[in-house]
C-alpha cells in the first residue's frame, strides 16, 4: 500500500478546508495518523512521533512534522509509504531519496543522490539564494501521473525519473527502464534539475495560473543549463531546439491556440487549469525565456532574475515585476541597447498567441513580419495584425553580425542587400535564437543549397536543422512550392547529424504514410534518391551495430533516433539492412537469451519477421509468451508479427487476436491496428473486420471501427473505395454516426487527392534530380 499526494493546481480543498488559491500562503502544521509498519513524510522534518490505540484497541502511530514555511496551499504534500531510503547532506541540508526496499538496496537511486546534492549547490550559487528547509527528501512513486512534483521539501518523482540502473547498459531482459543509460542519465540530471529549480522558484510564486508559465517556463529553460553540469558530454543546443523549440513551433500555429499569458477573465472562461500545464507552457515558455536570455546575454538575464526572486521570497509575483527587474539591471549598463522596453519586447510573445515569419528580400534588404498560419485555409486571409518585436541574430558569409531589431511589419535593413556573386549569402536566426521561423527569397535560397552541396559545415548544425524545418513548414502551409524545399536534400549524403536525418525523413516518409507510398509511382524514385544520400551515416551506423554497438553509449540521438534511420533504410529495400536484420533477428533464434541491441530492436524484429518465413513468425509468437518478457519486449513482438509478408500468417495472426485464451480482449484492436498499417496487412485486415464485424463490435463497440476508419481512410484514392467503406458503415452504424463517418470519408478522400498531386510533384521532381 502507498499514499502520495499531488496537489497542483487545484487539490489541495480536497484535503482539507482551504482558500485554494496560489496568492495565498499560510504556515502548515501537520499530523499523519499511520499504520505502524509504514513511515510517513511531509514537507518539514518529523518532530515527534508517538502511538495512540483506537475503540477497536489497534495501534496507530502520530507522526508530527515541524511548523512549514509560508507556503501556497498547492505545495503541501504528504506521502505514507514502506520505503527506504539513502541520505548524504549537502551544505547542511539532508538529502534522502525514498524508494521501494529492494531498489534501494540494489543502488538504483544512488545516482539521484550523488547528483542532487552538487546540482542544489550549483543553484544556490547561481541565483545567490540560500535554500530555506532544513531537509529535502525525493520519493520514487512506482506510478505518478504527474510525472514529477516540486512539493516543498518532499519532491514526488515516477519511478523511471528517479531511478538508474547500473546494470542496464543495454542488457538487463528484467529492467524496467530499457532506455539507454546517457538518456536516461541526462534526462533524470535533468528532471531533478528542473523540480529543484522550481523549488527556488516556489520562493517566488505567481499572483494566479495564467502566469503559470514563469514558473514552469523559466524552470524548462533552466533545466537545460543544469544537465550541462552533470553531464558535460550532451550537446544541450541541439536537445534543445529538437524536443522543445521545434515541436512546440509545429503546435502553436492553429487559430484557436492560446497565448502564454492569458488574462484571468479568459481562463475562467474558456480554458481548464489542468490545460494550462502543456506545451506552451513549458515548451513555448522555454524558448521565449532561451531568447530574452540570448539577446540580454546570460550575465544580465541571470543578475536580473537573482534581484527578482530577492525581492519577491515568499510571496508572489507575476510577468511585469520580472520584467520590471530586468529592466533595473538594463537601465544599469551600456553594453546591451534595446529597441524598446522589456515589457513592451516580452509582451508582444506573451500576450499574443502565435508566432511571425520574416520574410526577406536580399536584393532590397527588405525584411517583412506576419503570424504564421495556413495559407491553405480559407479563412486564414483575414489578416491578423499581430506584430511582434524581433531580435534577429544573423550571419553573412560565415561571420556573425551585431544584433538587428525588427520592431515594425517592414524594414529595410541596408547591410543586408547582397551582391551579385553566389558566394554572398545571409542566414538569420542563427541558432534558432528567437521563437520565429525564416522565408528566404528564392536568390538566397539557391545560395543556400549550393553552399550546403560544397561545404555544409559553414552552417552551425542547429541552423541547418531549422533551415529544413523551415523550409517544409512553409510548404505545409502554402507559402512556398515543395519543390523549394527539396534543393535543400540534395546535400545530404555529406550530412552526419543524426537529429537533422530524423527531422528529414519524418518530413519525407512520415511514418502513417509508410504502407501508402509504397502504392506511388514516387517510390522507386524516392529509394534511388534516399538511399544514394543515406549511405554514409548509414554504414557509419551500421559499423557500430557489427562491431561495438556500446561504443554509442554517449551518443545521445544515436539513442533517440537511429532506430528511424534503419527503419527507413528497411523499408527503402537496403540489402544491406535487411540483411543485417535477419542476421541478427537468426543470432536471436539461436540462442533466445542474446539481447538484439537495443537501438534497432523493433527493426530488426520486423524485417527478421518480414523476410522470413512461418518459422521467424514462429518463433516471434513463443517469445511474446514468455512469462518474462516484459511490456516492452510484448509491444516490440505484437508490432513484429504483423510485418509478415505471407497473407496466410497475416490472416492467422487476425484469428489468433479474436481467440479469448491467446489475448487478453483488449489486445485484438491493437493486433488489428498494427496489421492494417501495413502495406499488404492493409486489405486482409480490412476484410478481417468486415467479416468478423458481430463479434468484434460486441467486445469493442465503435471505438475499434473509427480506429480502423482513421487508418483505411489513408488508403481510399477512388469513389469506388468510398463507396465501398460506404457500404459497410451504412449497413453497421446509427444515422448520427453515419453522418460523420461520410465526413470522415470525404476528407480523407480530399486529403488522398491532394496529397496525390503533391507526390506527383515530387515524383517528377525527383525524375529531374535523381544523377545529381
Amino acid at each position: 500500500m502507498l499514499i502520495a499526494s499531488q496537489l497542483e493546481p487545484t487539490y489541495a480543498r480536497t484535503v482539507y478546508p482551504c482558500f485554494d488559491e496560489p496568492a495565498m500562503k499560510a504556515t502548515f502544521n501537520i499530523r499523519i495518523v499511520h499504520d505502524p509498519s509504514y513511515v510517513a513524510l511531509s514537507n518539514m522534518p518529523a518532530i515527534d512521533i508517538s502511538e495512540m490505540k483506537d475503540e477497536n484497541g489497534s495501534l496507530w502511530t502520530i507522526t508530527k512534522f515541524n511548523t512549514s514555511l509560508k507556503m501556497s496551499t498547492y505545495l503541501t504534500a504528504f506521502v505514507v509509504c514502506d520505503f527506504d531510503y539513502v541520505t548524504r547532506t549537502e551544505r547542511g541540508n539532508e538529502i534522502r531519496i525514498w524508494a521501494r526496499k529492494e531498489a534501494v538496496k540494489s543502488g538504483y537511486v544512488d545516482y539521484a543522490l550523488n547528483v542532487t546534492g552538487p546540482i542544489f549547490s550549483f543553484l544556490e550559487d547561481l541565483l545567490n539564494v540560500s535554500y530555506p528547509l532544513p531537509k529535502t527528501d525525493l520519493v520514487a512513486l512506482p506510478d505518478f501521473g504527474a510525472g514529477a512534483m516540486e512539493n516543498w521539501g518532499l519532491m514526488t518523482f515516477h519511478e523511471s525519473s528517479l531511478m538508474y540502473r547500473p546494470s542496464d547498459k543495454f542488457t538487463s531482459r528484467k529492467a524496467m527502464i530499457a532506455i539507454i543509460v546517457s538518456h536516461e542519465l541526462g534526462h533524470q540530471a535533468r528532471d531533478i534539475f528542473f523540480f529543484l529549480l522550481k523549488w527556488f522558484g516556489n520562493l517566488v510564486t505567481m499572483n494566479w495560473w495564467n502566469d503559470l508559465w514563469l514558473n514552469e517556463g523559466l524552470a524548462s529553460y533552466f533545466e537545460y543549463l543544469g544537465a550541462i553540469i552533470v553531464e558535460p558530454k550532451l550537446s544541450l543546443d541541439k536537445i534543445f531546439y529538437d524536443h522543445v523549440v521545434q515541436p512546440v513551433l509545429r503546435e502553436d500555429n492553429e487559430r484557436g491556440v492560446r497565448s502564454l499569458s492569458e488574462t484571468e477573465e479568459q481562463i475562467k472562461e474558456s480554458f481548464s487549469l489542468i490545460s494550462l500545464f502543456d506545451s506552451i507552457t513549458y515548451s513555448k515558455g522555454a524558448s521565449i525565456t532561451w531568447m530574452l536570455s540570448g539577446f540580454l546575454t546570460e550575465k544580465l538575464f541571470i543578475r536580473a532574475l537573482t534581484s527578482y526572486l530577492k525581492e519577491f521570497s515568499f510571496s508572489n509575483a507575476n510577468q511585469d515585476d520580472l520584467w520590471t527587474h530586468i529592466q533595473m539591471v538594463i537601465d544599469a549598463q551600456n553594453e546591451v541597447q534595446l529597441p524598446a522596453s522589456v515589457k513592451q519586447i516580452m509582451d508582444s510573445w506573451t500576450c499574443q498567441n502565435g508566432f511571425p515569419v520574416l520574410t526577406l528580400n536580399l536584393t532590397t534588404g527588405t525584411i517583412s513580419q506576419e503570424q504564421f498560419l495556413n495559407k491553405k485555409n480559407e479563412n486564414s486571409t483575414d489578416s491578423y495584425n499581430n506584430t511582434w518585436i524581433i531580435p534577429i541574430s544573423w550571419m553573412r558569409n560565415g561571420s556573425s553580425q551585431p544584433l538587428m531589431w525588427l520592431d515594425k511589419s517592414s524594414k529595410v535593413f541596408p547591410e543586408m542587400q547582397v551582391s551579385e556573386s553566389e558566394y554572398d549569402w545571409v542566414l538569420l536566426n542563427v541558432n534558432l535564437n528567437g521563437y520565429y521561423r525564416v522565408n528566404y527569397d528564392q536568390l538566397n535560397l539557391k545560395r543556400l543549397a549550393r553552399l550546403l552541396e560544397n561545404d555544409p559545415k559553414a552552417i552551425p548544425a542547429v541552423s541547418r536543422f531549422q533551415l529544413i524545418d523551415d523550409v517544409f513548414a512553409l510548404t505545409q502551409f502554402g507559402y512556398i512550392q515543395i519543390e523549394t524545399a527539396l534543393e535543400l536534400t540534395k546535400y545530404l549524403a555529406r550530412e552526419d547529424e543524426l537529429f537533422i536525418w530524423n527531422m528529414v525523413l519524418l518530413n519525407l516518409v512520415p511514418e502513417n504514410l509508410e504502407s501508402t507510398l509504397k502504392n506511388y509511382e514516387v517510390y522507386p524514385l524516392l529509394k534511388k534518391y534516399l538511399l544514394k544520400r543515406m549511405l554514409p551515416i548509414y554504414h557509419y551506423y551500421a559499423g557500430f551495430i557489427h562491431e561495438n554497438v556500446d561504443a554509442l553509449e554517449d551518443d545521445y540521438f544515436a539513442q533517440v533516433y537511429l532506430e528511424k534511420l534503419f527503419a527507413t533504410a528497411c523499408w527503402l529495400g537496403l540489402q544491406d539492412c535487411l540483411n543485417l536484420s535477419s542476421e541478427l533477428y537468426a543470432k536471436w533464434m539461436d540462442n533466445p537469451e542474446y539481447k538484439i541491441p537495443f537501438l534497432i530492436r523493433r527493426t530488426v524484429c520486423c524485417y527478421g519477421v518480414a523476410v522470413g518465413s512461418d518459422k521467424e513468425w514462429n518463433f516471434a509468437w513463443e517469445m511474446y509468451n514468455r512469462t518474462d518478457s516484459t511490456k516492452e519486449d510484448k509491444d516490440i513482438l505484437l508490432s513484429a508479427m504483423s510485418c509478415a509478408k505471407e497473407s496466410w500468417l497475416l490472416y492467422r495472426y487476425l484469428q489468433y487476436g479474436l481467440s479469448d485464451t491467446l489475448f487478453s480482449a483488449n489486445y485484438t484492436s491493437v493486433i488489428i491496428l498494427y496489421a492494417v498499417t501495413k502495406d499488404i496487412g492493409n486489405r486482409i485486415a480490412w476484410e478481417f473486420v468486415t467479416e468478423n464485424w458481430p463479434l468484434l463490435s460486441e467486445r469493442y463497440g465503435k471505438e475499434l471501427l473509427h480506429d480502423v476508419l482513421k487508418v483505411m481512410g489513408r488508403f481510399v484514392n477512388t469513389d469506388v473505395q468510398i463507396q465501398e467503406l460506404q457500404t459497410f458503415y451504412n449497413a453497421t452504424l446509427e444515422k448520427d454516426e453515419r453522418v460523420a463517418t461520410t465526413l470522415l470519408l470525404e476528407l480523407a478522400k480530399i486529403e488522398n487527392m491532394e496529397r496525390r498531386e503533391l507526390l506527383i510533384k515530387v515524383a517528377k521532381w525527383l525524375q529531374k534530380n535523381l544523377d545529381d
